[in-house]
């Protein structure tokens, strides 16, 4: 099922996204993706998706990223294979939805895309086996990765490389019945294919990053974490449009726009 998060005059709503209709229901985002019987909550009105503004699915506290995860990615960057996840974080002022504006910020002089896969926290997560985290999974999401490759390379730390606000597009939904193991992931850049894989290239599936990340911080409701992206990453220019697909959920679009200040 995919829930959707969306503003209609100056209300924001949740809803169960179908086709290109919207059936409001009444709840909040996190009490959608904890719900054993998301079908059963009370149904409200009825939108079309082209007539709504559609925001960020959900308010992490955290969005916690994995570097290095596709096989494919390792082989083309010529790097060996990491024995644990390379971890960071992004904060929650970098997230954005679908249709919003990536800004080009003026410290940088070039800004990458990175498709990936987005975890969804439902239940708080900490110290949690492999074998019990699909438990603390609400779902799945869109991400670009997007990263200012240029102060990446010259800082020591990639907190300032990756942490601009827009620097997390995610959405267009959540989607709670997914099969994270074999989907398709690709990213079009004005329209052409520049990144394509399949989440089975991942190093570490999503169940090991759940165990691996929950070891080290408590993974609250609403967290998410994006799996790592896979090869073909490359530089976006102002006026550029970058589409990320993954199989299963769909497509999450952003433009690029200056930075004005």
């Amino acid at each position: 099922m995919k829930l959707i998060n969306f503003k209609t005059g100056n209300r924001n709503k949740i809803g169960v996204l179908k086709g290109k209709e919207i059936t409001e229901i009444n709840s909040s985002m996190i009490e959608a993706i904890k719900s054993p019987n998301i079908d059963k909550l009370e149904r409200l009105g009825s939108y079309n998706v082209e007539d709504v503004n559609v925001g960020v699915p959900i308010s992490p506290s955290k969005i916690v990223c994995v570097g290095l995860n596709y096989t494919d990615h390792a082989k083309e960057l010529d790097m060996n294979i990491p024995e644990e996840p390379i971890i960071f974080i992004k904060p929650s002022t970098a997230a954005i939805g679908h249709c919003d504006n990536i800004i080009y910020p003026n410290s940088s002089a070039q800004v990458d895309y990175e498709a990936e896969l987005g975890i969804v926290i439902s239940k708080e997560a900490h110290h949690v086996s492999s074998n019990d985290a699909s438990y603390y999974i609400g779902g799945y999401t869109v991400i670009n990765d997007v990263t200012a490759r240029d102060l990446q390379r010259k800082d020591v730390q990639w907190t300032r490389a990756k942490s601009f606000d827009t620097f997390a597009p995610i959405g267009p939904c959540i989607e709670t019945e997914l099969d994270p193991m074999d989907q398709n992931i690709s990213l079009k850049l004005n329209s052409k294919l520049k990144q394509q894989s399949n989440t089975k290239n991942m190093i570490f599936d999503v169940y090991k990053l759940v165990e691996f990340i929950s070891d080290i911080m408590t993974l609250k409701a609403g967290d998410i974490i994006s799996t790592g992206t896979p090869p073909g990453v490359g530089p976006m220019n102002v006026g550029d449009t970058v589409e990320v697909e993954v199989e299963g959920i769909g497509v999450l679009k952003n433009f690029l726009k200056r930075e004005n200040k």
